[in-house]
């Protein structure tokens, strides 16, 4: 690994050339040769500013090789009415460590498949445990990128903005006046799918189905209007919004009709919603046994397919997303795409394959980490292996740098089990051959950004539940 030390040093070791405030590649071959130490600085170095124009040359440098993020709304819009292309489920990963190696497995595997419909995401939870600014994130998918010789459209989604239901109920103003701070880090970073995630406002204690859902409404539709006025010119972002709290009690189509009504009235003249997010009976991470094994679910696929259908014919949006999905049994993967499930959400089984091949030491350090510093997170009932599983994710951003560090052959060997795993999904959600499609549809915007656009920084995120 090597850490790039300075501006100078960055400028002739990658490939490329600075002048007035913009960079152009000079060098292919060494740009994508050194990739690895663009990455290795971001995420090794101690110095900000180094760090954040290595995020610059890297979305600088993606942009002249013919990588866009971009936002996936126009195939969502056109799934509404073209049942032609609504045989296939997007997955939507959540990377909490080792993103740049994920990533990279996962453009390898869509290059194998001819695939264009995939996201990769992060939650606001995410960012806050795991370390990984927006900016970082987008970076280190985009080397990726840079990496796999990969080109084209990529889509980066900011996945559950969260609306805290308790500092709401305080002040609405300023809870929605914090989701728009880290929204606009998000776009800014080139994340052009947002899912806004108020659901944690919907109160099941009213009677009336539209009085339940009134809140959740009025944030989603507050904070689409917002992405509406901060969205680059030529790119209209792709946004989700979500109608039933995950782990709660499973979506109605009353609900999903009382929230479109409700939504549709509140956004006024601002373009509205790509999907919408439904309860069908999972829990983010799933439901852990006191042994730490997961429990079997019932998914309920009718419910998926009924409100996926309405979504789509009644209100023309791509159909409905799950979410808590990747810790489901592998037999049950290939009946999202026969629901017309538009998008699927996978994070935590990810974190598991990598939990499991981390060398004991380090395992034993990070529980160590959690037991001490999440004691007052574990439940009255928990066992301790239930408190280890449900925790053990908020030990990823503090030991972030030694799991990076990990040598090749073990990061070898975690990439060949990653790499079925994201063969397996691809296959079984039927995105196989999805680049034409994406290529038709979805227009490529470059977005030039100059290098005084990423110093500074990004302000810190609060915690919040919501991952998958």
């Amino acid at each position: 690994m090597m850490v790039i030390k300075n501006e100078t040093e960055l400028c002739h070791a990658v490939g490329i050339r600075e002048k007035d405030g913009a960079v152009t590649i000079t060098d292919e071959s060494a740009f994508r040769r050194r990739i690895d130490d663009l990455v290795d600085t971001i995420i090794l170095s101690d110095s900000d500013r180094i760090k954040q124009c290595c995020m610059w040359i890297i979305w600088e440098g993606a942009r002249q090789l013919g990588i866009y993020p971009s936002s996936i709304r126009a195939l969502y819009a056109q799934r509404a009415h073209d049942e032609a292309i609504n045989y296939f489920t997007v997955p939507a990963i959540n990377f909490r460590i080792l993103s740049y190696l994920q990533a990279s497995i996962v453009f390898r595997v869509a290059k194998k498949y001819n695939a264009g419909a995939f996201i990769f995401e992060i939650a606001k939870s995410e960012i806050a445990y795991t370390g990984q600014s927006p900016r970082e994130y987008a970076s280190v998918v985009m080397a990726a990128a840079v990496k796999e010789h990969y080109r084209g459209p990529v889509f980066i989604q900011g996945d559950h903005c969260q609306v805290n239901a308790k500092r709401y109920a305080a002040s609405p103003e300023k809870e929605i006046d914090g989701l728009k701070q880290l929204i606009q880090e998000t776009v800014a970073a080139g994340f052009y799918n947002i899912d806004i995630d108020s659901s944690t406002l919907v109160n099941l204690k009213e009677k009336d189905v539209s009085l339940q859902q009134k809140e959740n409404y009025w944030a989603c539709a507050a904070l689409t209007k917002y992405i509406r006025a901060i969205e680059p010119p030529q790119i209209t972002v792709s946004i989700g919004g979500e109608i039933g709290e995950v782990g709660s009690k499973n979506s109605t189509q009353e609900e999903l009709e009382a929230f479109m009504k409700g939504f549709t009235d509140e956004k006024g003249s601002a373009e509205g919603l790509s999907k919408l997010s439904i309860q069908t009976g999972t829990t983010h991470g799933g439901v852990v046994l006191p042994d730490g094994s997961i429990a079997q679910v019932k998914l309920d696929f009718e419910t998926l397919k009924t409100l996926s259908e309405v979504a789509r014919k009644r209100y023309g949006l791509g159909g409905c997303v799950q979410h808590g999905a990747s810790t489901l049994p592998r037999e049950a993967f290939h009946k999202f795409p026969e629901a017309g499930c538009c998008e699927i959400h996978l994070a935590t089984q990810f974190q598991n394959i990598v939990y499991e091949y981390l060398p004991i030491p380090l395992k034993e350090r990070m529980y160590e980490w959690v037991k001490e510093c999440c004691a007052d997170e574990r439940g009255e009932d928990q066992t301790e292996e239930q408190f280890l599983y449900a925790l053990r994710k908020k030990a990823l951003g503090p030991f972030k740098k030694e799991i990076h560090r990990l040598p090749k052959d073990l990061k070898k060997r975690i990439s060949l089990v990653l790499e079925e795993e994201i063969d397996f999904l691809f296959v079984q959600l039927r995105v196989k051959d999805t680049r034409p499609v994406v290529d038709s549809l979805i227009r490529l915007v470059g977005v030039p950004k100059k290098k005084e656009e990423f110093l500074g920084g990004e302000k810190t995120v609060e915690d919040a539940e919501g991952a998958d």
